[in-house]
């Protein structure tokens, strides 16, 4: 079997890891786990990655480039030395220098991988992930989220446990936040929030703009004239940054403009470390608010708190936690390594590992999927809105459907664009893509057609529409960031989806039930209406909730209040279909 490893691509260091029985970690050409991510180039033609391009960067800044990973998804260029780069060019030079690293230590090709995104990352993000990977050399068997890497590796070690956990993830740049519960083996992801563009070095770098405006200085334009002396100024708050884990103040040396080492100091205590990092605690609570308030979970109803990430040994994270939780948080494996540790494992529940056969891990859509619609107000229908038919932090695979309808008469096809995000407008949401709907019977507006949404962790999100008065369906499947699955492995992801579609609204039956219920409507008395209204509801409700257990037992109660009322049902014979 080919060695599939796990990789964390961090915003400051990554790192790679094999399963073996248990995971591991791989060390790089220099004997160490973390290669910072860091691309540098020496010459016109010659690059470094890592520790060297990381050390280039303070002393020649604009021949390196770091924490490119929030850049990951856009346009944006990053010029280095005289060229210029995007970010998942950049982040492909490191993929495939961990990729090397393997090699030489396994002595082994090595040509698929798993490699772990953000929870938070959007379908664009996460497709420039798998394409680094892809130009790296790399087969991207799946892309998982952080949160559940770490409590992948945090299950593994305690596969008997029986908790509920909530991982916060700040790494260099990114934060998720991510509740869960473990038990019997089995991992069940339950909500995912956070921020693409918090983590650690914002805290570095409020230090930085503190320092500068103690001794006079704009950061834009220490930034424009003076790149030397800010890269120098950041490393040195860096290293202060860490002291304060240990020490209750420190001082700063302010390099000159050149980046030379002066006399000159910064005296910071670690109060005042907490006070200008103020805001960006109040950014760090409001995913964490956010997770426990989509649970219907209270702080004090989490039996863990782990933490992942360099950037939460800052003190200042952990007693966030235990204020807010009122319990320390649980830090077993090194915040740095338990993700690409949990990608390993990963891995081997791909492989189907005997030594995880006992192991079950369920996910969640991280974000909502839904439709662009009109919305009337008053004469005037105007279209961008959105409505969602999977909602985030649904447990996948799963399988949704709602109900649009025709604005005009006679309108006989409708286009049906697909996006992916949480704003109201579709402007402010990503476009996944369309489907092309035809054939509607000609009337008047408000035709209806069902649109049915089935997607799974591999990211196939399967649409169709379907045309009630005709049966007529149509259906796309956008694969958006599944790249690193082949053609055959897309197919049976999809044949897996067919099985999860349960939709009792096309039976016959169904139709007939709600037929015979529409006609004891208008022959039972005004008392026992209302009540008949109301299961008759929930019976419909039931038709579009993909729920074979729900719809079962809502169709026996429905079957029994007719019995009650006197108007027994009897399903049509087959030959009258």
């Amino acid at each position: 079997m080919e060695p599939l490893i796990g990789i964390d691509l961090g915003t400051t260091n990554s790192l790679c890891a094999i399963f073996d029985g248990e995971p591991r970690l791989i060390p790089n050409a220099l004997g160490e786990y973390l290669t910072p991510s860091a691309v540098g180039m020496v010459d016109e033609d010659q690059l470094v990655i890592g520790a060297p391009a990381k050390e280039l960067q303070i002393t020649q800044p604009n021949k390196a480039a770091v924490c490119f990973k929030r850049l990951m998804g856009t346009n944006e260029k990053i010029r280095v030395n005289d060229r210029e780069f995007t970010a998942t060019e950049l982040s492909s030079l490191v993929l495939k220098s961990l990729k090397e690293d393997a090699e030489k230590f396994l002595k082994v090709d090595i040509q698929n991988a798993v490699i772990t995104v953000p929870a938070y990352f959007n379908d664009n993000q996460r497709k420039a992930t798998k394409l680094a990977g892809e130009m790296a050399g790399l087969r991207v068997r799946r892309v998982v989220n952080e949160p559940t890497a770490a409590a992948l590796t945090y299950g593994f070690h305690d596969q008997n446990a029986d908790k509920k956990i909530l991982v916060m993830d700040l790494g260099g740049g990114t934060f998720d936040v991510t509740i869960m519960e473990i038990f019997e083996g089995s991992l069940e992801i339950m909500a995912t929030a956070g921020e693409s563009f918090l983590g650690g070095e914002d805290f570095t770098n409020r230090l930085v703009h503190t320092c500068l405006e103690q001794k006079g200085y704009n950061f834009e334009i220490a930034e424009l004239k003076f790149p030397q002396m800010l890269a120098r100024l950041t490393k040195e708050c860096e290293r202060a940054k860490r002291l304060f884990l240990t020490e209750e103040s420190t001082t700063i040396s302010f390099p000159d403009e050149s980046g030379k080492s002066t006399d000159k100091i910064v005296q910071l205590s670690r109060k005042q470390f907490s006070d200008v990092n103020r805001h960006l605690m109040k950014r760090l609570e409001r995913p964490v608010t956010k997770v426990l308030r989509d649970t219907d979970i209270l702080p004090d109803e989490i039996d863990d708190v782990i933490l992942v990430g360099g950037a939460t040994r800052m003190t200042i994270i952990r007693e966030f936690v235990c204020q807010l939780f009122k319990k320390e948080p649980n830090c077993k494996f090194d915040p740095d390594q338990v993700v690409a540790l949990g990608a390993a494992i990963q891995a081997a529940l791909i492989d189907d590992d005997a030594a995880v056969d006992d192991m079950v891990m369920t996910d969640v859509c991280p974000f909502t999927l839904g439709i662009e619609v009109v919305k009337t107000f008053g004469s005037r229908e105007i279209g961008g809105y959105y409505m969602p038919i999977i909602h985030r932090n649904t447990t996948i695979p799963v399988s949704k459907e709602d109900v649009i309808s025709t604005i005009h008469a006679n309108q006989t096809q409708i286009q049906i664009r697909v996006f992916q995000g949480e704003s109201r407008k579709v402007a402010d949401n990503i476009k996944l893509g369309e489907l092309a709907v035809s054939g509607i019977p000609r009337g008047p507006a408000k035709q209806e057609v069902f649109v049915r949404f089935c997607y799974d962790a591999n990211g196939i999100l399967d649409v169709e529409a379907y045309i009630p008065e005709t049966g007529k369906k149509f259906g796309t499947v956008l694969t958006n960031h599944v790249k690193g699955l082949s053609n055959k492995e897309i197919s049976k992801a999809i044949e897996r989806l067919q099985q999860l579609k349960f939709y009792p609204r096309e039976d016959i039956k169904n139709r007939h039930l709600l037929l015979f219920c529409e006609r004891v409507s208008g022959d039972i008395s005004l008392f026992e209406r209302k009540n008949f209204e109301d299961v008759v509801d929930l019976f419909e409700e039931s038709l579009s909730s993909n729920d074979r257990d729900f719809f079962a037992r809502v169709r026996q109660d429905l079957l029994i209040c007719l019995s009650s009322l006197g108007h027994p049902y009897s399903e049509p014979k087959a030959d009258s279909e």
